[in-house]
């Protein structure tokens, strides 16, 4: 069986990364596995603990830091977020493409430790309709819509950095873009070593034999 890919999608908070993420999970049962990341930050109405994230403390997080049990860790709008690695790579092992949605602090030293990750950026239409989504949470408040759009104009200079941007203008078209993109990935040369390596055998074996 051939190891799961580690696909990183990053993008603007309010771009619409979790959504897109639940529809392809809903829509590939079994091809894929969603890394459940932690973070300090207090749950948002309809989230539960283990499911959207793990909500720790401040310290439970650190204490996490300290006993290297994150794969990617990163600090943003004064909250802590990061991969715990356990689940990640057991996923990994069993075939399926693990998901980290996860920041732009925590994508660049994904980058560093695992070359192979595939890194996507989502964004939306325009920077107005950015702002339209933020406020349609009906969460935030107008200091953290602000805070997040400042954000957004620091993340967009490193945009460049992933490998693929899509547009999310449309949730269902998104979401398949995004899917036939990873699948994609897996006829990258790279993906495809066993194979290689055993037509190489071939080929020698056959013409030594003529």
């Amino acid at each position: 069986m051939d190891k799961g890919l580690l696909v990183v999608v990053s993008g603007f908070s309010g771009a619409g990364k979790g959504t897109m993420m639940k529809r392809l999970l809903e829509k590939y049962p079994g091809v894929y596995a969603l890394s459940v990341s932690a973070t300090t930050r207090e749950p948002r109405p309809g989230e539960a603990d283990g499911r959207e994230y793990f909500f720790v403390s401040t310290e439970e997080f650190e204490d996490m830091i300290a006993k290297n049990e994150l794969i990617e860790h990163a600090r943003y709008v004064n909250h802590y977020y990061g991969t715990p690695s356990g689940y990640v790579e057991k996923q990994r092992e069993a075939g399926r493409d693990v998901l980290l949605e996860i920041e732009l602090q925590g994508a660049l030293q994904i980058r560093k430790r695992y070359p192979e990750a595939v890194l996507i950026f989502v964004a939306p239409p325009g920077a107005e309709e950015l702002r339209r989504r933020l406020a349609g949470r009906g969460s935030e408040t107008e200091e953290a819509i602000a805070a997040r759009l400042n954000r957004a104009v620091e993340e967009a200079e490193y945009m460049e950095n992933y490998d693929y941007l899509l547009i999310n203008d449309d949730l269902e078209t998104c979401v398949e873009k995004l899917h036939a993109l990873i699948a994609g990935q897996h006829m990258r040369s790279r993906e495809q070593l066993p194979f290689i390596h055993e037509m190489k055998k071939e080929l020698k074996a056959l013409v030594e034999g003529e």
